[in-house]
């Protein structure tokens, strides 16, 4: 290190100590990894932010995206977690370029801060840096968001941490509720959001795995398809929709038999009175029908009643006619023209 780098400071001094005449066999602690080129110094070191100079321009408006205020909201709860990557800009120049870290860079300034934590590298690469990276899968996050809770930490801290508000923490932490072992597994090495979780809840055990399998099969594990899927599953695949239920019976058997016992009474006690009846009914209509035959053979009465009383005339005209109680319905039903009017016949030697 140069004289013009005299403000950077170790972060913490002593953690790897020069090794002296009296440290040796077992007890000796090696300054490096013997045969094995490392890529930035083992010392973490305090840098002040005035002498860090950015890699690349940020795009206008950077600070005002969620991940910018996600990444302010993380350092101001718990501190700046992964260092920076930096290497000196010169040999003689108190400055370092910045590889990566950027977005970090300017959170730190916007907080206020002086320095920053920051590993200095041997060689100009950012490639490694900033694309070879392992990101959390959602299970994994759910499983520290929940072992943070059970630490003591709070949601709301969480919240804070994470830049969101308290019900997104929520729905990570109760990712995983309802969902079948082996589901869980399946979904162990993939990232998605709690959609998915929420409509596989209501699903019952095997069709979540069935689901699942399709979402990873077809590259698409989100919200939509997990829906889709779920409209597409039999009622009795489901969990949130509950079995038909048995039609209730609409009465007492016994109450309706003993009803019907007596309406069959009812009939047959009506009927009989029918059949005691049918006779004297059936000889009076004789006698009456012989009558009115005899009445309208007279001329005179006929052009009187067809005159005065054409509705009568046609009624009495139709006893006379008649030979059943069937055929006088029918003749009734035949009387009518189809403009309404009776089709009462013309009584011969009318003017």
């Amino acid at each position: 290190m140069t004289q013009d780098q005299s403000a950077v400071t170790s972060l913490y001094p002593g953690m790897y100590p020069q090794a002296t005449a009296e440290s040796s066999g077992d007890n000796a602690f090696p300054i490096a990894p013997l045969n094995t080129l490392l890529g930035f110094d083992l010392e973490t070191y305090q840098i002040p932010l005035e002498h860090l100079r950015p890699s690349k321009s940020l795009p206008e408006g950077i600070t005002h995206t969620r991940k910018f205020k996600q990444i302010v909201s993380s350092i101001r709860e718990v501190g700046l977690i992964e260092p920076l990557s930096v290497i000196p800009a010169g040999a003689q120049t108190a400055e370092f370029v910045v590889l990566d870290g950027n977005l970090r860079l300017l959170a730190l300034k916007e907080l206020g801060q002086a320095s920053a934590p920051c590993l200095i590298a041997k060689d100009f690469e950012t490639y490694t840096y900033n694309h070879r990276l392992n990101r959390l899968s959602s299970v994994q996050e759910h499983y520290m968001l929940r072992r943070a809770i059970d630490r003591g930490v709070s949601k709301e801290r969480l919240a804070r941490a994470f830049g969101v508000n308290l019900a997104a923490i929520n729905n990570r932490v109760n990712l995983l509720q309802g969902i079948c072992p082996r589901a869980i597994q399946l979904l162990d090495d993939h990232q998605f959001s709690p959609e998915v979780t929420r409509s596989l809840r209501k699903m019952k055990a095997a069709r979540q795995i069935e689901a699942v399998e399709l979402m990873i099969a077809g590259h698409t594990l989100n919200g939509a398809h997990a829906d889709a899927l779920l409209k597409a599953s039999p009622p009795e695949q489901r969990t949130d929709t509950k079995p038909p239920e048995p039609e209730a019976p609409k009465g007492d058997p016994i109450a309706q038999i003993v009803k019907l016992e007596k309406e069959m009474s009812q009939v047959q006690t009506k009927y009989k009175d029918a059949e005691k009846s049918y006779g004297s009914e059936l000889l009076n209509l004789v006698v009456a029908k012989g009558y009115l035959s005899k009445l309208l053979a007279t001329e005179a009465v006929q052009v009187y009643l067809h005159r005065h009383y054409p509705e009568i005339l046609g009624h009495f005209e139709l006893v006379v006619n008649t030979v059943s109680m069937e055929e006088a319905v029918d003749a009734e039903a035949r009387g009518t023209d189809r403009d309404g009017s009776d089709a009462t016949p013309q009584i011969a030697g009318e003017t």
